[in-house]
Formats: structure tokens, sequence, C-alpha cells
């Protein structure tokens, strides 16, 4: 795995480092014998190798140095200027600049190559990187068609709920249209001229000179009333309805509480308004 950042890293080293030695050469081989001039371009790439290389082994404990790389960096800016400076007093030195850029090239690579290093992992931990992303892709993928399908479903049930409902409220106002209608027709019958002469053919008389009313039917639900509820239909006095309350309070040991005796005063088919009783149940109960 490293061969994919380390190998461009060394060839460009290389290249660099023959381009560099080259250009000392021919630039300052005018200007002086050329094995001076050899012993430059060597002492610049040297060095540059040389911090290079002990870069490499602190990198390979673990550790970094700031000064070691503040070097590395200076042979390469240097080795830069040196190319620069010899692209410009060239005849072509669009050419010459194009290729001075690559001692920097190569301690950029060199540097992308470190951070490879330290963020490397084993093929062991990848695998089990890549099948817990898998393993969230796939509960990811569920929940979504989980999702979609309580969503279609609801989508469903909704339209049935509304298509019933619709067909529901069609049959109650046909409903109430038909009942409206025959309303309007008993009305209509019970207010007509010869409704009383119809009447008073067909019933008995009450009182002589009176015809029983012809009273419209009610439509609705009806509760029987019982007989008790009927004689006890008069209202309770504060004293009697007290004195009730009290005696179905203590028909059980112990004391019922106020809901079981409202509700056994109810059952037992005695009227009296909420407020009252619960006045009479403060009343008695204090």
């Amino acid at each position: 795995m490293n061969a994919k950042t380390v190998l461009p890293a060394v060839g460009m080293t290389a290249v660099s480092m023959v381009l560099t030695l080259a250009v000392v050469v021919m630039w300052l081989g005018t200007a002086m014998p050329w094995p001076v001039a050899l012993v430059v371009g060597l002492g610049i790439d040297g060095g540059w190798l040389a911090a290079l290389a002990y870069e490499r082994r602190l990198a390979a404990q673990g550790d970094h140095s700031a000064p070691v790389t503040a070097v590395g960096w200076s042979f390469g800016l240097i080795a830069t200027g040196v190319l620069v400076a010899h692209a410009l007093t060239e005849e072509s030195a669009g050419a010459w600049l194009a290729v001075a850029w690559l001692p920097i090239a190569a301690k950029a690579l060199w540097l992308v190559h470190g951070l490879w290093e330290r963020t490397a992992l084993t093929g062991e931990a990848l695998e089990a990187i890549q099948g817990i992303q898998q393993e969230a892709r796939d509960e990811a993928a569920v929940a979504r068609a989980r999702l979609r399908a309580e969503a279609s479903t609801e989508e469903t049930r909704l339209t049935a709920v509304t298509q019933a409902g619709a067909r529901v409220a069609h049959v109650q106002a046909r409903t109430a249209d038909t009942l409206s209608r025959a309303w309007s027709t008993l009305e209509s019958a019970r207010e007509g001229e010869d409704t009383g002469r119809a009447l008073t053919s067909v019933t008995t008389r009450v009182t002589p000179g009176v015809t029983p009313r012809w009273e419209l039917p009610v439509w609705g639900p009806t509760e029987p009333v019982s007989a008790f509820a009927l004689e006890s239909a008069g209202a309770l006095t504060d004293d009697a309805l007290d004195t009730l309350v009290d005696r179905i309070r203590h028909s059980e040991t112990p004391a019922l509480s106020y809901r079981e005796m409202a509700a056994r005063f109810r059952t037992a088919g005695h009227s009296a308004s909420e407020v009252r009783l619960r006045a009479a149940w403060k009343r008695v109960a204090a």
C-alpha cells in the first residue's frame, strides 16, 4: 500500500536531484572549475537527501522534528532558487521555469507520503470499517423501505376511511332530506283547513265543543320513566334532600363517597341538580 505514495516521491526526488546537479554544473561550470561546481551541486542534493533520510527515520519511530523538517524545506527552496535563477539567465527561460518546481514538488510528495503513513490502517481494520458502513447502509435502506410501506398503508387507509365517510355523509344527507319532506307533509296536513273536520270524524270529543289536537310525532330515542320516578318528580326541599343524602351516605360502612352516593341517589329515582346535590353533601359531611 505504501508503494502508491512512496514510488512517486522517490522518482520525483531522483529527477529533482539530477536536474539540480546538472544545472549547477552547467551554470557554475563557466565561472569556476567544474569539480567545484559538482561539489556545490552534490552539497545541495546531499543536504536535502540527508535531511529527508533523518526525517523519514523519525517518522518510522513515530516521532517528528520541526527543525529537521525546516532544514529539508530550506534545501528544497535553495534547489528551486538555483533552478529559477538559471532559468532567468537562459534564452529559453520558459522551458527551464517549467521544471524549476520539481524540488518543491518532491518535498510535497514526501509530505503526502507521511500523511498516508500516519493515517494508514490494516486490512482487518478496513474490513471492519467496511462491514460497519455496510450494516449502517442496510439498516438505513430497511428503515426507508419500512417508512415507505407504512406511508403507503396509511395513505390507503385514509383513502378508504374518507370514501366510507363520504358514503355515510351521502346516506345521512338523503335520509335527512327524506325526513324533512315527510315532516313538511305532516306539518301541511296538520295545518290544513280540512284537518279539523277530518279529525272530528275519527276522534272522540273530550269536552263538548273541543276537538283533541293532533300532535306531530316525536323523532328520536326515548327513555321509559319508572313509576317511582314519576311519583318523586317533585323538587325536594333542602332539609329533605339533606336527610336523604345522609341516609344514602351511611347506608354502608364505611360511609360512601360522593360519587357512590350520587350514583345511588340517581338510581333510586330521586331528582336534584348537581349543584344542590353537592351542596347537600357538603352540609351533611361537614
